[in-house]
This record gives structure tokens, C-alpha cells and sequence, in this order.
């Protein structure tokens, strides 16, 4: 699977792009049982009020890893980044019926310990229907650009715009998504997605990649505190495979 030559320009313009049938509706469908039984069996790093959240599934399930390294994952992440890309980490994160709260207006990248890393991007894969009124993504297109903000908290809705005013006023495009379809998105595209107002369970696997040029720059991450990096260090080796 590639992009087209209109999504590539889409992806760069606006800084996400969605792309349907990354995977097929059936395969989505067994990697959400995976996803589940692999909740059910661990705890999460983030059971917040805004969804439950697992990091670097892939280095402790054999099913997850198949999704995280995907060849059709792969091959569009690399074409819309435009180089030579490795795996930063994935992850789940589901929304329960009904409880979950609104993942505010936030962009990633601020939250990353990633030096020259200009051209991050993450797959967000449904792994079931995602409807609106289930949580699926609101970007604001072009924010990409806006390469200079702090992280902004994800449970605050006044986070990003007191950082960013203007932003407030920008376009902002819901990205409603069947199984197997996902969206694309730069590490600095401001993003949302609501609270889950049905009675199914969201399931959506993220799979998160970074420059082949990535280094540590030593703030503090879940997945780099226990590797005993230093400022400067690439991110490399077996935990950040090359794609």
C-alpha cells in the first residue's frame, strides 16, 4: 500500500490525512480481541477519566506486534514523512462507554524526548467503528507548523488556546473512521477526540514513529527512563526498530 501523490500533498499541507482500508475490516477486528484480552491481562500506564493506556504493546505481545509493524502501516508513514523512519513507540488507548472524558486540543511532539526529530508522525488505527459520537480525531489543520509550543495538557480545554490563541480560530476537521481505517498525523498537529457516548468500547491502536535522525534530549518519558540514556544519545537499537 501508498499513499497518493493528493494524500502526500494533503498530509503536508494540513498535517494529517486519513487513509482508508490501512488493514481490512476483519483483520481490525481480530487485533481489537487482541487489544482487549491484552488490557484485560495487563494494567494500564494511564487509567485516567480519559482513557486507559498502554505503552510498547508490540515488545510484550506477539499479535500486537504484527499490528505495530504492519507493512502498510509502515510504508505510508515513510511516504508521507518524506525519510527513513523507526518506530518510536505504539500503544492502546480506549475510551469506555459512557465514563470517559473529552482528550483535550494537544499536540505530541512537546511531550517526546526527541532532538532533530523535525518530521514525527503517528497511525491511529480503529480497531472497530469510530463514529463522532464515539471519540473519534479533531484536528486543526496546519498547526503542524507551530513548532515552538510547550505541551499542553490533554484533560484542560483552555490548554492549547492560552498557549496559542489564534489557534482557537482555526478549521477544525472530524475524522469519523470505519475499522481498518486510520488517520495519519504530524507529531505537532493539534488533535482531539470527544468523550465516548456510545455503549461500545473504543479501541484504537497508535502506532508512533520518529526520524531515523532522532536523539535524546533528556527530558523525562516513560519509555527512555529506564534506558539510562544521555543528552545527545540516538534513539536506536532493538527498542526503536528501523521501518
Amino acid at each position: 500500500m501508498q499513499p497518493t501523490p493528493e494524500q502526500i500533498s494533503s498530509y503536508k499541507q494540513c498535517g494529517f490525512v486519513k487513509i482508508e482500508s490501512v488493514i481490512s475490516q476483519e483483520e481490525a477486528l481480530r487485533f481489537r480481541e487482541s487489544a482487549l484480552r491484552y488490557a484485560k491481562n495487563n494494567p494500564p500506564i494511564s487509567n485516567s477519566s480519559i482513557f486507559d493506556q498502554f505503552v510498547n504493546v508490540w515488545t510484550h505481545d506477539d499479535a500486537m506486534k504484527a499490528l505495530t509493524l504492519h507493512p502498510n502501516v509502515a510504508r505510508v508513514a515513510t511516504a508521507l514523512a518524506g525519510e527513513a523512519l523507526r518506530l518510536w513507540h505504539d500503544q492502546i488507548l480506549i475510551k469506555q462507554p459512557h465514563v470517559s472524558l473529552p482528550t483535550e486540543y494537544h499536540q505530541d511532539q512537546p511531550y517526546w524526548p526527541h532532538a532533530t526529530a523535525p518530521h514525527p508522525i503517528s497511525c491511529w488505527l480503529a480497531l472497530g467503528d469510530v463514529p463522532v459520537e464515539r471519540g473519534c480525531m479533531t484536528f486543526l489543520p496546519g498547526s503542524h507548523r507551530r513548532t515552538d509550543l510547550p505541551a499542553q495538557s490533554l484533560a484542560d480545554g483552555r490548554s492549547l488556546f492560552a498557549i496559542a490563541p489564534e489557534l482557537e480560530w482555526s478549521e477544525r476537521i472530524t475524522q469519523p473512521l470505519r475499522a481498518g481505517d486510520c488517520t495519519f498525523h504530524h507529531g505537532r498537529c493539534a488533535h482531539m477526540a470527544t468523550s465516548n457516548f456510545t455503549d461500545e468500547t473504543r479501541v484504537a491502536h497508535v502506532v508512533i514513529f520518529m526520524p531515523r535522525t532522532a536523539t535524546f534530549d533528556g527530558k523525562r518519558h516513560v519509555v527512555t527512563d529506564p534506558l539510562s540514556l544521555n543528552v545527545g544519545d540516538p534513539l536506536a537499537g532493538t527498542l526503536f526498530p528501523d521501518v
